[in-house]
Parts: structure tokens; C-alpha cells; sequence
């Protein structure tokens, strides 16, 4: 009962599949568009910087960050973390990643409900996720105690429950974000005509390794929900 299980196989293995396309086309996308010239010729930081003052914030800070990719916006200290790519570049996708991360800013000083919740489920989806990796290893050595075999799909479901509403939750955060962003690139007039376009297309393609991650924590808890009810037949 606790052995090899293809259907679960075929799940990781097909969203592991779709997760690897969608995240190489979004570097592809990214790539192409930092070497699109920002006319406006400002940097990531730069960009930044204004977003935030237009939106009457001063209190949180920009920084640079090492990595590729590795742009975020902490709440717990008000930071708009860049990566050196985005926090000295001039271009599209400089400015689109810059704005992103800042519309996460003004959320947070929105008091933006869902990015509160998701805030207030960190720390829980942390431990779920470290307990889910201790479940699947006792389950190996537990193979043999079929009797827990529900005790055991139950835990997994409490964890997986954790993460799978925060990746929910993810999804209006990220995307509000997005639309942040690029109504203030227009309305600032930071980015133009093909430049809003592209920026457009970068950032619907950064939204859409959510939706990806999103669709495979619900498919994985609705599989062990089906598997704990069918233990108890």
C-alpha cells in the first residue's frame, strides 16, 4: 500500500514537464526583452524608486541582490530586492521586473488582504513542508504497518492543504501585482508602445509558472484525498 504508485508518477513527471516549458520560455521571454532598450533610459532601481515615491512610499528600501531571476519584495523587513540584471538594467524587462516587485510594495501598504493572508501563511506552509518530507520517509519505513496506512494519507493531506492554499492565495498576489505594475509603467509613460507590449508579455509569462504550480498542488492534494477515502472503503 505504501509502495510505487504510477498514477502519482504520472502526475509529478506531467507538471514537472509543463512546470520546465513554461519556466525555459520565461527566461526566453526575459532574455529577449534585456536587450530591448528602455527609451526612457532609466535603470531597475531607478524605475523602482519612482513607483514607489509615486506612490507615496518611503520607507521601504531598494537593494541588490545575487542570483538570476531572484527579485522579490519582503514584507517582514520592506525591502524591494533586485537582482543585478534588473537593479542596473535599462531595459523592458528591467523596468517590468522592477515595477512587479514594487506593486508588491504598494500592496503591502494597502493592507492588501491577500497578500496579508499569504504573509500570515509563510511560516505555516514552512513547516508543512519540511513535516511532508518527514511523512513520505517514515511511510517507507512504516511500509510494512498497513494500519497506518490512513493515519498516514491524513497527515500528508493536512500538509499538503497548507501549501496547496498558499499557492492559491499566490495567485491573485502575483497577478494584482502584474496589473500594478504595468498601469503605472503606462500612466508614468516608462515604457511605450512595442516597449508596454513586451513588458506586458514578460510579466503574463512570470504569472503563469503560478498558475502551473497552483494547478499541481491541487492536483496532488485532491489525489491523496481520493486515495484516504478510498483506504477507508
Amino acid at each position: 500500500m505504501f509502495g510505487f504508485d504510477p498514477v502519482l508518477l504520472v502526475l509529478v513527471i506531467g507538471f514537472a514537464i509543463i512546470g520546465f516549458l513554461v519556466s525555459r520560455r520565461l527566461q526566453s521571454v526575459f532574455e529577449e526583452y534585456s536587450k530591448m532598450p528602455l527609451s526612457s533610459g532609466m535603470t531597475g532601481a531607478q524605475v523602482a524608486e519612482k513607483m514607489l515615491r509615486d506612490n507615496n512610499i518611503y520607507d521601504v528600501k531598494i537593494e541588490s541582490v545575487p542570483g538570476k531571476l531572484t527579485d522579490h519584495y519582503n514584507p517582514a523587513n520592506k525591502t524591494v530586492n533586485l537582482s543585478p540584471e534588473v537593479y542596473s538594467g535599462r531595459s523592458v524587462s528591467a523596468a517590468a521586473v522592477a515595477a512587479h516587485e514594487c506593486g508588491h510594495a504598494v500592496q503591502h501598504a494597502v493592507e492588501y488582504p491577500w497578500l496579508q493572508m499569504r504573509s500570515t501563511l509563510v511560516p505555516i506552509v514552512n513547516f508543512s513542508s519540511r513535516a511532508l518530507n518527514f511523512v513520505y520517509i517514515a511511510m517507507i519505513f512504516l511500509a510494512f504497518f498497513a494500519n497506518l496506512y490512513a493515519e498516514m494519507l491524513l497527515l500528508i493531506i493536512i500538509f499538503q492543504t497548507a501549501i496547496t492554499l498558499f499557492s492559491v492565495i499566490t495567485l491573485p498576489v502575483e497577478m494584482d501585482a502584474s496589473n500594478r505594475a504595468l498601469a503605472w509603467l503606462n500612466n508614468a509613460n516608462i515604457t511605450r508602445g512595442k516597449e508596454h507590449e513586451a513588458a506586458t508579455t514578460a510579466l503574463n509569462w512570470a504569472g503563469r509558472t503560478y498558475i502551473v504550480a497552483a494547478l499541481a498542488s491541487i492536483t496532488t492534494l485532491l489525489y491523496y484525498v481520493m486515495r484516504y477515502m478510498g483506504s477507508r472503503d
